[in-house]
């Protein structure tokens, strides 16, 4: 999004307090749009397959499909959309993407879930070894490790089925919409403006 206002300033320690306030506007904007963002880039998963049999995008809506289906709340059927948001990006840290962009908007297990399911997924991977497959078992005293191995178990690691009848991204965009625009339940580092809880 362009501005209709810019600062002053071309280093920030040189910034006015006048001007801070027209970033702290801009980033309430910014915020506003999260969901329409998520949304654009949920669809830009459709083109990319990852090898499996179904693309990225319809991956991440048969999990949600299955969490709302298995009565998660919006929380979770949230993480369901986007926990595999980071997979091109950062794809040897797409679990803490995901979950830094959840982490203001949902409670903290469905955010620990997130940044540590690649862990948790690894159990399922047989060209691992015994131990690399079994590293989920360093978490094993963690309050949300039962978590964890339901969210693989059940939403994530059975979603790759192009036989299996799934929800489409527009049935969720009620819930985008709802999570990510909640105030949010702490003050994120570095952004200022945010309400907290």
């Amino acid at each position: 999004m362009k501005s209709s206002r810019t600062v002053g300033f071309t280093a920030m320690r040189n910034g006015s307090a006048a001007d801070f306030e027209i970033i702290n506007e801009n980033d309430e904007i910014t915020a506003r749009e999260l969901p329409d963002r998520i949304i654009e880039h949920l669809k830009e998963m459709a083109l990319d397959d990852g090898a499996y049999k179904i693309s990225r995008l319809d991956h991440v809506l048969q999990c949600a499909t299955r969490a709302h289906r298995d009565g998660a709340d919006d929380d979770w059927v949230a993480a369901a959309l986007v926990h595999d948001l980071g997979d091109v990006l950062a794809p040897f840290t797409h679990g803490q993407v995901a979950a830094e962009i959840l982490r203001p908007f949902v409670k903290e297990e469905v955010t620990w879930v997130v940044r540590n399911h690649g862990i948790f997924q690894m159990y399922y991977n047989k060209s691992l070894s015994q131990q690399e497959r079994n590293s989920r078992d360093k978490l094993k005293d963690h309050p949300y490790y039962q978590s964890a191995v339901y969210f693989c178990e059940k939403w994530d690691q059975c979603s790759f089925d192009p036989d299996y009848p799934f929800e489409s991204l527009d049935f969720f965009i009620p819930v985008i919409k709802s999570v990510f625009t909640r105030p949010p339940f702490r003050k994120v580092l570095g952004s200022p403006g945010f309400a907290t809880h």
